[in-house]
């Protein structure tokens, strides 16, 4: 089972959602021969989203979820109510870009390798010193607790920094271009 995110015109006319055509994300090939040696998922995320319009996002569901905050971001949770197709509009491909393009950021000064250990390092930082830090701290261990497994294992993420700006390009090409995600299964 797998879980593509398809960039489709916004607002849908008639039954069914039309796919962007793959020439808006043409460029995402150059993203593919400038990714970093030893960046090979990133490079074949960003020639997959060159040729199809759509971004493999089974293996980050888990990150986005947690860097965002919320259960089944990538598979419009949200959206899946019995009369709404699993669409992830303009403005929330923007928030989710948003995030990642934060998280990228905030991940520079640790390396270019993303583990679990990183990401809630880079979460720790980013929540302390704000408003309701204890409170949010709190809520970030518990999420963290339950991503590990029952001997308290960290899951086995192994993320290059690279994929993960890729892939928040991809969202920022469907916000700033009006396109939605449609969560194809």
């Amino acid at each position: 089972m797998g879980l593509d995110n398809v960039a489709v015109r916004w607002p849908r006319t008639g039954r069914f959602y039309d796919p962007v055509a793959p020439a808006e994300f043409v460029d995402f090939a150059e993203l593919a021969a400038r990714a970093p040696h030893g960046a090979a998922p990133a490079a074949t995320l960003a020639e997959h989203i060159a040729a199809t319009g759509t971004a493999r996002v089974w293996g980050y569901t888990e990150l986005v979820d947690l860097l965002l905050g919320l259960a089944g971001v990538l598979h419009a949770t949200e959206a899946a109510a019995e009369d709404e197709d699993p669409v992830i509009d303009p403005d929330g491909c923007a928030w989710i870009a948003g995030g990642l393009e934060r998280f990228v950021t905030g991940h520079l000064r640790l390396g270019h390798e993303v583990t679990f250990e990183s990401v809630a390092t880079v979460l720790r930082t980013a929540l302390e010193g704000s408003r309701l830090a204890e409170q949010q701290l709190k809520w970030l261990e518990s999420r963290l607790a339950a991503l590990r497994d029952d001997q308290g294992q960290d899951p086995q993420w192994n993320f290059s920094l690279a994929e993960i700006g890729i892939l928040a390009k991809f969202y920022r090409r469907c916000a700033d271009r009006g396109f939605a995600v449609f969560a194809d299964y």
